[in-house]
Formats: C-alpha cells, sequence, structure tokens
C-alpha cells in the first residue's frame, strides 16, 4: 500500500522535510543558546549588582582584565576626576531616545587611573550633534561607587573632537597621552560628594528571561509538524489509491455481469427450439388427430 513512498517523488518530499526540521532544530538550538546566555547575565545582575562594594586594591586585576563572572560587582574607588580628559560617546540610546555618555578619567590615591561612566545625556537642542551642556564632575577628592563593566571594542570611525565613537579603552588611554587600566570601566553608581548637577544615572539591567524558550520551543514544534504533515499526506495518497483500486475493481464486476447477461438470452432461446418428436405431435393436433 504504501510502496509510493519509495518513488523518486516522495524521497524528494521526505528529504525537504528532513531539511526543513534540520533547520528548525539549528533555530530552536540557537535560541536556548541565546537564553543560556540571557540567564547568565541575570545571574551575574542578581549576584553582583546590588552586593556590598569591595576596595580597589580587590578589583585591581579585574581592571586589568575583567572575569565575565565579576562583570557589574560594585566596587568603591578614592581619588580626583580629570576634568580635561572628559569626553562623551556617539550614538548612545536610552529607552528608545538617542543621546550620548559622558565618560571621565580619574585617577586614584596609587596614581592609577580608571575610567568612570558617569551616566547618559539626551541629544542637544540648541547644537546640533552635542549636548546642550555637559555636567562637570565634582573637583577635588572624590568617593565613587562603580559598577564593573567591559571596554567595548574599536568601531573603526572617527568621532568630533571632545567625542568618542566607543569605550575603546586602549583609544581612550592614546587619546590622552597617559596610561589607562584597560580591562575594565567603572559605571557610576554613586560618587561622595556629589556634583551639584549630574548626568541621567542608568537604570538596572533588566533580569526578565525574555520570550527565547518559547521561540525555541516552536521551532522544535514546527520541525515534528513537518514530518507529521508528510505521514499525513502519505496516508491520503494510499487510501486515495486503495478507493481508486476498489472502483477499478466494481467496474471490472459489472462489465462481467453485463456479458453474461447479453448471453442469456441467446441459451435460452437454443433451450426453447422444438425437438422432432413435438413437432410431429403439434401436426397431428392439426389435424384433427
Amino acid at each position: 500500500m504504501y510502496r509510493f513512498l519509495f518513488s523518486s517523488k516522495w524521497l524528494g518530499y521526505l528529504l525537504l522535510a528532513a531539511i526543513f526540521a534540520t533547520g528548525c532544530v539549528f533555530l530552536g538550538r540557537w535560541q536556548m543558546d541565546r537564553r543560556a546566555e540571557t540567564l547568565a547575565e541575570i545571574q551575574r545582575v542578581t549576584s553582583n549588582y546590588s552586593a556590598t562594594p569591595i576596595s580597589f586594591p580587590e578589583a585591581r586585576d579585574q581592571f586589568r582584565q575583567l572575569d565575565p563572572a565579576r562583570e557589574w560587582t560594585q566596587v568603591e574607588l578614592r581619588g580626583s576626576y580629570d576634568a580635561a580628559g572628559q569626553r562623551i560617546v556617539r550614538n548612545r540610546p536610552l529607552n528608545g531616545q538617542p543621546g550620548y555618555e559622558v565618560v571621565v578619567p580619574f585617577r586614584l590615591a596609587s596614581g592609577e587611573t580608571v575610567v568612570i561612566d558617569r551616566g547618559w545625556l539626551p541629544i542637544g537642542n540648541n547644537n546640533p550633534g552635542r549636548p546642550d551642556s555637559i555636567p562637570a564632575p565634582p573637583s577635588g577628592q572624590v568617593t565613587a561607587v562603580v559598577r564593573l563593566k567591559h571596554g567595548e571594542p574599536s568601531l573603526q570611525r572617527g568621532a568630533p573632537e571632545g567625542q568618542l565613537a566607543s569605550i575603546d579603552l586602549p583609544a581612550y588611554s592614546a587619546e590622552l597621552g597617559y596610561p589607562l587600566l584597560t580591562g575594565a570601566y567603572g559605571q557610576l553608581a554613586s560618587e561622595t560628594p556629589p556634583a551639584a548637577e549630574m548626568p541621567q544615572p542608568f537604570p538596572m539591567p533588566s533580569v526578565e528571561e525574555g520570550t527565547h524558550l518559547s521561540y525555541s520551543l516552536q521551532w522544535f514544534a514546527f520541525g515534528i509538524l513537518m514530518f507529521v504533515g508528510f505521514g499525513y499526506a502519505a496516508r491520503q495518497q494510499a487510501r486515495n489509491a486503495a478507493l481508486d483500486a476498489e472502483a477499478t475493481g466494481a467496474a471490472g464486476d459489472h462489465g462481467h455481469a453485463a456479458a453474461a447477461a447479453r448471453r442469456r438470452p441467446a441459451a435460452a432461446r437454443k433451450r426453447k427450439r422444438a425437438t422432432a418428436e413435438e413437432e410431429e405431435d403439434a401436426i397431428l393436433d392439426a389435424q384433427g388427430y
């Protein structure tokens, strides 16, 4: 009944179904990988974001090369801002609004210098391509609590004077003309004494898992449904072939019956032909004998 499945046409259908299902499995696993990355980020945020700040000596190695598991760790720094080295970073949207981030070198009492991202500013209304105003950092000795973040790659494009295309720490150091710790920078959480005017602080990163799991399950389901559809189509083909065979057989039986019916009257006529004795009796009856 299902021998047609070995035909080239149906083997081609099966191959297409297998290719489609393989693609669905690949996309489903890709969504699962993205979910794993999201869960790891959520774990980092929940573990480090609001934890008790550690001192700079404890975090020095992280500023040289940040362990991904230590991202968002709070660190307490003491030193002073280098206001002359302040820059704004271009193309930094926040909540769907375009703007900038303000980065400033922070020289520690140990003589080392790290970069602090002090917050976000909207695009300006009066000066195209710049914020309307950039708040100055506090002068003198400052105690800042920052959260560790990875530096960013170079975008291989320039920026106007006083601006950066990305938080590319080695390039920023070369522009300043003095060394920075380039393994990480700090995103400002608080500073004492506070400045009279501050950029907008950053919101806490999202700890929502998102839709990666549901998308993954959907892709796996699509792959299974492809084979279900193939099986349904094969069953329908087999049923149609069986119905055609029954119809052909019924037509053949009807033809045989009609031929037999045509043969029966002739046989009957042969059986009704009078015998010689019957003919003589009929002649005698007609003469009155």
